[in-house]
C-alpha cells in the first residue's frame, strides 16, 4: 500500500481550551464541514459507546478516539489537488486531566487554542499555553462565543496580549458583538466574510462595510508590521511605501507562525455556525506540514550522541507512542506518532523503552465514527497499534540497526490520594488488573500499597479524576470498589545542610556485613539552562540527576568499589520514599558521596545499600527538615457584591490574594490557597453567593507547611 496523499498536504492539529470555552462545540462543527461524521467515539465495530462530547461534558477523560483523520477542501478553492488531510488530535478542558493535554503537545505540529470572547485568557488556558510554549507549538487563536452576551473581542485580544504572549496578533476582526455578530474581517485578503445555510456551509465573501473600514485599515497595519519585522528587505518595501501583494505577505505570515513569531487571533461563533471553516482554512495557510518542521531529535542507546531523523518515508523509523487505551473488544490500543520512516504491521522493530524487539500485529487508523485497518503507517501519521505487549507511553519504536530514543515525556506527579477498597472477594482480584490498565494509560493516576495499612491506595490531580477512575473500574471492568475520604499528597524535603559518616557492621559468626559510607546533603538546585536547540543536557561524568534527586559520585581511589554504587543508590531512594517527619516521600535532594571503606570478605551490596539508607536519614533529620504541600492557583468568577465574603473567605483557608479584575460585570480573583483547605470548596461557595459565583482550581507548585499545620500533620500520623 503506497502514500496516499504527499506529507506537504498533511496538517497533525489539536484543538484544546478551558472548560466551557466551546472546544466541544468548534470540534463538532470541524468534523461537519470536513464532511466526517459529528458523533466521535461509535469506534467498536458496530458497538455504540457514549458520544465523545458528552463523555467529555460527563467524565472528562475517557476520550475514545485520541486522533481522528478526515479530509478537507479549503473554502477558497475548488481544485481537488488543494485538499489536506487533517490529524485532529483530541485534547480535554478540565485541568485534572491535563496529561492529555501534554502527551498531546508532544505530537502535535499545531494547535488551535479556543477562547470564550467574554472571558478572554482562563487558567486552563495559560496551562495549555504554556505547555505548547514548551514543546514548539505553533497555534492559531480563536476567540469563540462572540454571540455571546458580554463578549468583546478587544477585551479578550488584550488578555491573550498581556497573559500569553505579545507575538498575538489580530489576523480578523469581528464585524459585530452579542446577538448583531454578523461574521468578521480578513485583515490580510481585507475582505468579509458572513455565512448562510443551516448549518453555515456556504461562505459568503464581500466587500467590507463602510463602518468597519477604518478599523481595519488600521489594524491592517499592524499585522503588516508584525509580519515584515522578522524580514529586513520586505520590512524596507513596506516603509518605502511599496504595495506588498497578498501572496507575499502570506507566504512570510506562514514562516513566522511556523517559527510562532506570530500567533494570529481569529473570531467567530462555532454554536452559531460562524467563522469555523475561515479556521480550517488558516489551518491549511499557516500551520505546517511535518515537512515544514525540523528533523525530529534523539540518543542513540549505544553511545549516547544525539541522532537526527529528517521527515521523510525513506529515512530509518522513529515513531513516538503517546498515549494507552484499554479497548473492551480488542485489548491494548496503542496511540504512535511516526516522525520518519514507514512502520508496517508484521513487522518486528526495536522497543528503545525496555530494550526488547516488538513485533507489530494490527494497526487501525481512526476515521471518526469507524476504524479502519491498515497495513502501513507513513511519515507524519498517527494510528493505533492494536495489542503490543510491552509498548508503553514515551517508548520509541525504531529499526535496531539504526537505534534511536526520542524524548522521553514528563508528567507532573499527583497532588491528592484516597483509599480504595473492592466490595467483594471477587472485585479485590479483578481490582489490582483494573488499576494496573488505568495506570499505564494515565501518568497522573498512580497507585501504591500502603505497608502500615495492606491498603490500596491511589493518587491523582483532584477528586473528580479519582471519582472518575473509580467509575471507569466499574463500567469498563466490572470492579464494584468504595473510595475513601480524599487525602493531600504531602511530601518532605530539607532547608539545610548536613553531614553523616555512618558505619553498618554486623557479625553473625560466619562472614558479617561492613558497608561504611560519608555523604553531604543539600538542597537540590536548579539544573543551569540548557543551551537554544539542544536537546540534550550535558552534566558531569559523577553527578546523576532523577526527578527530585540528584547522586554525586566523589570516591577517589577505589575507597569504595564501583560494583556496591548502583547499592548505595537504592539505599538512599530508599530512604527518600518514607521522610523522617511524618513518613511522606522525600524529595529535591543531592547526596554527595564523597568517602567511605569497605571490608574484602565481609562488604557486600545489601551492606552498603543499608548504610547509606541509614546516612541518609541521620543526615535528614539534621537538615533542617520540612513538610511540604501542594498549593492550587484558584480564580473566583464572582459578582461585585460578594468579593468581600469571598477574598475573606479565601484568607481564613491560608490563601493569598493575588489579583482582583474585572470581567464584564463581575469580579475575578486569583489566589494561591493550599490544597488542603479547598475540599469541598464550590458548595462553599455557592452558599456564600446565592449560587451566582464559580470557580477553576489548578495545581501551582509545592510549598513549606507552616509550623502549626506541620506539626498537626506529624500528629495525625502519629
Amino acid at each position: 500500500m503506497a502514500r496516499t496523499f504527499p506529507l506537504e498536504k498533511l496538517r497533525n492539529f489539536g484543538i484544546v481550551a478551558h472548560v466551557d470555552a466551546g472546544k466541544t462545540t468548534t470540534s463538532e462543527r470541524i468534523l461537519y464541514y470536513t464532511g466526517e461524521s459529528h458523533k466521535i467515539g461509535e469506534v467498536h465495530d458496530g458497538e455504540a459507546v457514549t458520544d465523545w462530547m458528552e463523555q467529555e461534558r460527563e467524565r472528562g477523560i475517557t476520550i475514545t478516539a485520541a486522533a481522528i483523520s478526515c479530509d478537507y477542501q479549503p473554502t477558497y478553492t475548488e481544485d481537488a489537488d488543494k485538499k489536506v488531510t487533517f490529524n485532529i488530535i483530541d485534547t480535554p478542558g478540565h485541568i485534572d486531566f491535563t496529561a492529555e493535554v501534554k502527551r498531546s503537545m508532544y505530537v502535535l505540529d499545531g494547535a488551535i487554542v479556543v477562547f470564550d470572547a467574554a472571558a478572554g485568557v482562563e487558567p486552563q488556558t495559560e496551562t495549555n499555553w504554556r505547555y505548547a510554549d514548551e514543546a514548539g507549538v505553533p497555534r492559531i487563536c480563536f476567540l469563540n462565543k462572540m454571540d455571546k452576551l458580554g463578549a468583546d473581542f478587544e477585551t479578550a485580544y488584550a488578555s491573550i496580549q498581556e497573559k500569553l504572549s505579545d507575538k498575538a496578533v489580530r489576523l480578523q476582526i469581528p464585524m459585530g458583538h452579542e446577538e448583531d455578530h454578523l461574521g468578521a474581517i480578513d485583515l490580510l485578503k481585507m475582505k468579509a466574510y458572513t455565512y448562510e445555510g443551516e448549518m453555515g456551509e456556504k461562505v459568503i465573501e464581500g466587500d467590507i462595510p463602510e463602518q468597519y473600514m477604518a478599523d481595519a485599515e488600521k489594524y491592517r497595519g499592524e499585522l503588516i508590521e508584525k509580519i515584515v519585522e522578522n524580514n529586513e528587505e520586505m520590512m524596507d518595501k513596506y516603509l518605502g511605501g511599496e504595495e506588498l501583494s497578498y501572496e507575499v505577505l502570506q507566504a512570510e505570515m506562514r514562516k513566522a507562525v511556523i517559527a510562532t513569531d506570530i500567533f494570529p487571533v481569529m473570531c467567530g461563533s462555532a454554536f452559531k455556525n460562524k467563522g469555523v471553516q475561515k479556521i480550517l482554512d488558516a489551518v491549511v495557510d499557516y500551520l505546517p506540514a511535518p515537512t515544514d518542521l525540523p528533523p525530529v531529535k534523539g540518543i542513540n542507546p549505544d553511545n549516547d550522541e544525539e541522532v537526527e531523523r529528517k521527515p521523510s518515508d525513506e529515512e530509518p523509523l522513529s515513531a513516538l507512542a503517546f498515549k494507552l487505551q484499554t479497548d473492551p473488544f480488542v485489548g491494548q490500543l496503542t496511540f504512535i506518532r511516526v516522525y520518519s520512516g514507514v512502520l508496517k504491521s508484521g513487522e518486528t522493530y526495536l522497543n528503545t523503552g525496555t530494550g526488547k524487539k516488538e513485533r507489530i500485529g494490527r494497526i487501525v487508523r481512526l476515521m471518526a465514527d469507524k476504524r479502519e485497518e491498515i497495513s502501513e503507517v507513513y511519515t507524519g501519521e498517527i494510528a493505533a497499534v492494536v495489542g503490543a505487549k510491552d509498548l508503553k507511553m514515551s517508548h520509541t519504536l525504531c529499526p535496531a540497526d539504526a537505534p534511536i530514543v526520542l524524548e522521553e515525556m514528563t508528567f507532573p506527579e499527583p497532588v491528592i490520594s484516597a483509599r480504595v477498597e473492592p466490595k467483594t472477594k471477587a472485585d479485590q482480584e479483578k481490582m489490582g488488573l483494573a488499576l494496573n490498565k488505568l495506570s499505564d494509560e494515565d501518568p497522573t493516576f498512580k497507585v501504591h500499597t500502603d505497608e502500615e495499612t495492606n491498603e490500596t491506595v491511589i493518587s491523582g490531580m483532584g477528586e473528580l479524576h479519582l471519582d472518575i477512575l473509580v467509575d471507569r473500574m466499574k463500567r469498563e471492568f466490572g470492579v464494584e470498589a468504595d473510595l475513601g475520604r480524599p487525602q493531600v499528597a504531602y511530601r518532605e524535603t530539607i532547608q539545610g545542610t548536613a553531614d553523616v559518616d555512618n558505619k553498618y557492621i554486623k557479625q553473625t559468626g560466619g562472614r558479617g556485613q561492613y558497608g561504611h559510607v560519608k555523604i553531604r546533603i543539600a538542597p537540590l538546585q536548579p539544573e543551569p539552562e540548557v543551551v537554544e536547540g539542544e536537546k540534550v543536557k550535558k552534566k558531569a561524568n559523577n553527578i546523576e540527576r532523577e526527578d527530585h534527586f540528584e547522586f554525586i559520585n566523589n570516591i577517589k581511589g577505589g575507597v569504595i568499589p564501583s560494583e556496591y554504587m548502583g547499592a548505595i543508590k537504592k539505599g538512599l531512594k530508599e530512604a527518600m520514599s518514607r521522610g523522617v517527619l511524618a513518613g511522606y516521600a522525600m524529595e529535591d535532594i543531592s547526596v554527595d558521596l564523597y568517602d567511605g571503606s569497605f571490608h574484602d570478605v565481609d562488604s557486600s551490596e545489601i551492606a552498603f545499600k543499608i548504610a547509606a539508607s541509614q546516612a541518609l536519614k541521620q543526615a535528614a533529620q539534621q537538615a533542617n527538615p520540612a513538610i511540604l504541600e501542594p498549593i492550587m492557583k484558584v480564580e473566583v468568577t464572582t459578582p461585585e457584591q460578594f468579593m468581600g465574603d469571598v477574598t475573606g473567605n479565601l484568607n481564613a483557608k491560608r490563601g493569598v490574594v493575588e489579583s482582583m479584575d474585572d470581567r464584564g460585570n463581575a469580579k475575578v480573583i486569583t489566589a494561591k490557597v493550599p490544597l488542603s483547605e479547598m475540599f469541598g470548596y464550590t458548595t462553599a461557595l455557592r452558599s456564600m453567593t446565592e449560587g451566582r459565583a464559580n470557580a477553576t482550581m489548578e495545581f501551582s507548585n509545592y510549598a513549606v507547611v507552616p509550623k502549626n499545620v506541620a506539626d498537626e500533620i506529624i500528629s495525625q500520623r502519629g
